[in-house]
């Protein structure tokens, strides 16, 4: 059994004071690996980075010879000693749902951040001792003893358990089907837990009656709410960490849905992800990538679902949904990536940049573009069984058929069932919507039509991006922040190129709109690396950076308007 311990001689230093007692040695050689990864972040993260003053010690606390093989392990010459111990501090200054954090108020910690395994007994049982103040709570999924000890039954449990102490903490339970729902929160924030309790029941329900078994004995949702805007939220075996702010805008209506959206979101990864595994993750190694090209289905299924719950359960009302949907069409078409790289090679390539924006025009947000081959496909059973079966009996089945049974599966295994479920071939829907790079659009507006929904391509009503082809970045003003290929823009502007006048007129007071209205011509003036320079843009004709959105359609016929009841579970 390995035991470890966190305390914190200086919390306003942040750093956390980790010592790990390992006993039962047998090898003359012991390697310590920290994990260079955690769930739920498919990238390298190299936490090893956050570790000072790393020593290992004997049991009477001789000092032991180790060194450094990898980054974030070390190799450790026993010398015939059977326990030994590791200390070293951990920089806890991350504040975000996958960090961890300290301060006088609060210890908050993802123990895959700084808690390391002896190679061969991450297998084992482990405990994880907390040094705090008497008065303080622990939210955590693992079982806490009196002692303020957490108890797992190997280390990926451990790892894979988050926590946050505090003298601080709010709590309401909530049961459905026997199974306790935990809802906590951090932060100078006012719940309103009459409208929270019986709205996370009512997506808790209709979560529970897709799958009809939970995988798991209790939930958390562990809560923390910051006093500046922020948005972060990440699934655990069964607890999800959610950071959000500002806290004083907790329960107004622009922040208290993203909280239901991100709520609901990480309960179904409970299922999908956490145990609907890819059967490259199965199991996970933290020592490298895990590479996979599966994302449409781990975080682009959950995604649609997230909000499409909320809609379904009757917390969102259609029009609260499409509001949603329409945000993540925007995303999806920020750039033109998806011309240029599948949402299957995208996932395979998360390793890589799939967390920052990257360069232009080359990859697809698994959230983004895999939530709308979700609809889509959710849509195409529908259509293809009379509405007799759905996208929930694929997941079901991928939950009984691999999840509960501990089986990882392939993107082949993943077409196999949904096939099986609609009674027909998708193999051209998943060549063009999952492995190809047809525009989304091609799909989607069919699928919308059979549930009387239409996509409408709207120009966008700021000329720079409608007219001739390119956005401005958010800072510094008049700069120049993404170009669409082929547009009017692309012939003569460039990322980064700072606007200073047109047609002869100071750009200033967000008077570009004005100007531009003017006369379809355009000369701008423009710096350039430091250099000044003059060039001419001319429409094409064409609309360029298109609006899309999602809407009831006012002409849809009743059998749509049933199709449409039978999706959402609302009235037309």
């Amino acid at each position: 059994m390995i035991q470890y311990s966190l305390s914190c001689l200086n919390p306003l230093s942040a750093y956390i004071q980790v010592s790990t007692q390992i006993t039962e040695i047998t090898e003359a050689t012991l390697f310590l690996q920290l994990p260079a990864w955690r769930p739920g972040r498919y990238e390298l993260q190299n936490f090893a980075q956050k570790l000072q003053a790393f020593e290992v010690l004997s049991s009477d606390g001789t000092p032991i010879p180790f060194k450094k093989v990898t980054k974030d392990k070390w190799e450790v010459t026993t010398h015939g000693h059977t326990e030994l111990e590791v200390r070293y501090n951990f920089y806890a200054r991350q504040m975000d749902a996958g960090g961890s954090w300290v301060d006088d108020q609060v210890l908050y910690v993802n123990p895959v951040n700084c808690l390391l395994t002896a190679q061969g007994q991450d297998h084992l049982p482990c405990s994880l001792s907390l040094d705090i103040p008497a008065d303080w709570q622990i939210a955590c999924g693992l079982p806490v003893s009196e002692e303020n000890i957490l108890q797992a039954r190997d280390f990926d449990h451990l790892v894979d358990s988050p926590f946050i102490a505090s003298a601080n903490l709010q709590h309401q339970t909530y049961e459905e089907q026997g199974i306790p729902f935990h809802v906590w929160f951090y932060g100078d924030c006012t719940p309103d837990w009459e409208q929270i309790i019986p709205q996370f029941k009512a997506f808790t329900q209709e979560q529970l009656a897709l799958f009809k078994t939970f995988p798991v004995q209790d939930y958390h949702f562990i809560n923390i709410i910051l006093p500046y805007q922020h948005y972060h939220g990440v699934e655990h075996l069964n607890s999800t960490v959610i950071t959000l702010g500002p806290s004083e805008a907790l329960m107004t209506p622009a922040l208290y849905k993203e909280l239901l959206g991100v709520s609901c979101h990480e309960l179904f990864h409970t299922w999908n992800i956490k145990q609907i595994r890819p059967k490259e993750m199965l199991p996970y190694d933290f020592t490298q990538e895990n590479y996979f090209r599966t994302g449409y289905v781990a975080e682009g299924v959950t995604t649609y679902y997230g909000d499409y719950l909320l809609a379904r359960s009757g917390v969102f009302t259609p029009d609260q949904y499409f509001e949603e949907l329409n945000t993540v069409l925007k995303r999806h078409t920020a750039d033109q990536g998806e011309q240029n790289l599948s949402v299957a090679d995208s996932s395979f390539d998360t390793w890589l940049d799939g967390y920052k924006p990257g360069i232009p025009d080359r990859k697809v947000s698994i959230y983004h573009k895999g939530c709308i081959a979700a609809l889509v496909l959710d849509i195409e059973i529908r259509k293809a069984t009379n509405n007799a079966q759905s996208l929930d009996e694929v997941m079901r089945r991928m939950w009984l058929e691999f999840g509960q049974k501990g089986i990882g599966y392939t993107e082949q295994d993943y077409q196999n069932l949904a096939e099986q479920v609609a009674g027909v071939s998708l193999q051209t829907y998943f060549e063009e919507m999952i492995f190809g790079t047809v525009p989304f659009e091609k799909w989607l507006a069919p699928a919308l039509k059979y549930v009387g929904c239409q996509l409408q391509k709207l120009p966008s009503p700021l000329l720079h991006e409608s007219r001739y082809g390119f956005r401005l970045a958010p800072t510094p003003l008049f700069t120049v922040g993404y170009v669409a290929p082929n547009s009017p823009a692309a012939k003569v502007l460039s990322v980064d190129d700072e606007l200073i006048a047109l047609n002869g007129r100071k750009l200033e007071n967000l008077n570009l709109q004005a100007l531009l209205a003017q006369k379809e011509k355009a000369e701008l003036t423009l710096f350039r690396q430091k250099k000044l320079l003059t060039v001419t843009l001319l429409p094409d004709g064409d609309i360029h950076l298109p609006l899309f959105r999602v809407s009831r359609n006012p002409k849809a016929t009743p059998d749509q308007k049933q199709n449409f009841k039978l999706w959402l579970k609302q009235e037309f």
